[in-house]
């Protein structure tokens, strides 16, 4: 396991770091993979219809993809994190199939709900704050003011601004369709908050205002 904290903490790193560089971060549920509340087995991963291959977009262009993801369902009992990790195992063969990658794979088990030692509010790390962004940062060396966070729920994109990211765009499969109010609400005028149908279509946003690449 990954647990930096040997409790609520997981965090790895791929090899090669690209000091520097903007990301994207990405949630999981609802943005890469279908929701299916509280997701504990591996054979109940769905891929969201091009996701893989968005993401296979992101590698060629050599910019870093991080998932971050708030996984409650450890903190409520639902499951433990040897089920996240044969969930994860799951998803890196799913890309991998279309040449796809992770470069890192951040997740938060605390929340104020939970169970035992997983009973934290407010956790740094639990979305919507910053503290997963921030530690991908802080050990892959990324260009936080030109990075963007993609997700399905406002909190993504608050943790985004949080964490003072160039922008945020909210994905309307998932949660979507019910948080593009609460999404839009958080932009200012130092981060851009777009909406769009899908990770295909979102990572587009930030390849071309962040990385100057057209379509």
């Amino acid at each position: 396991m990954t647990l930096v904290d040997r409790v609520g903490l997981w965090c790895e790193i791929a090899g090669g770091h690209r000091s520097q560089r903007s990301a994207i971060f990405l949630d999981r549920d609802g943005v890469i993979i279908e929701d299916t509340d509280y997701l504990g087995r591996a054979d109940d991963l769905r891929m969201i219809p091009g996701a893989a291959q968005a993401i296979a977009r992101c590698n060629r262009l050599g910019i870093p993809v991080v998932l971050i993801s708030n996984q409650s369902g450890i903190g409520r009992g639902f499951y433990i994190w040897k089920d996240f990790e044969a969930v994860q195992a799951a998803l890196v063969a799913a890309l991998a199939r279309e040449g796809a990658h992770l470069d890192a794979v951040l997740a938060c088990a605390y929340h104020a709900d939970a169970q035992g030692p997983y009973r934290v509010a407010e956790h740094s790390w639990r979305k919507p704050k910053p503290g997963m962004i921030w530690e991908a940062s802080k050990q892959m060396g990324l260009d936080l003011a030109n990075s963007w966070v993609i997700g399905d729920r406002a909190s993504d994109l608050a943790a985004g601004r949080a964490a003072s990211l160039r922008g945020g765009v909210l994905v309307t499969t998932g949660h979507g369709k019910n948080e593009q109010g609460a999404a839009l609400a958080i932009a200012d005028e130092r981060f851009i908050v777009k909406v769009s149908p899908d990770l295909a279509d979102a990572i587009e946003v930030p390849i071309a205002l962040a990385c100057g690449v057209q379509r």
